[in-house]
């Protein structure tokens, strides 16, 4: 049974930094997407980044609009860890933040649909005070 444990959420000030950890258990990542998603309290799960290696040191990556230039997303296949590195955090990137993995690579690409994800983790609070 893969499992996803998440870790590094937290409180922070406007224009801080967390990086948030997503450790990954009997999960192979090579062919298949990984990537995180937010929920706010009333809206709808978005996707925030992914991502899936391409050869031995390439990596596809995709970023929501919204948190481009200011997050990274990264993994090591060595650890088995997925990354999230938020700098710059606004209050309005206050959520609850999900690891995922399981989509199927489409075209090259990895779409942050959230049901082609098929594993999931319990999610990290991230908030942000302006």
């Amino acid at each position: 049974q893969v499992q996803l444990v998440e870790s590094g959420g937290g409180s922070v000030q406007a224009g801080g930094s967390l990086r948030l950890s997503c450790a990954a258990s009997r999960y192979t990542y090579s062919t298949y997407c990984m990537g995180w998603f937010r929920q706010a309290p009333g809206k709808e799960r978005e996707g925030v980044a992914s991502i899936y290696r391409r050869g031995v040191s390439t990596y596809y990556v995709y970023y929501v609009d919204s948190v481009k230039g200011r997050f990274t997303i990264s993994q090591d296949n060595a650890k088995n860890t997925l990354y999230l590195e938020m700098n710059s955090l606004k209050p309005e990137d206050t959520a609850m933040y999900y690891c995922a993995a399981g989509a199927m690579v489409v075209g090259g690409t990895c779409p942050l649909i959230a049901g082609s994800f098929g594993y999931w983790g319990q999610g990290t609070q991230v908030t942000v005070s302006s």
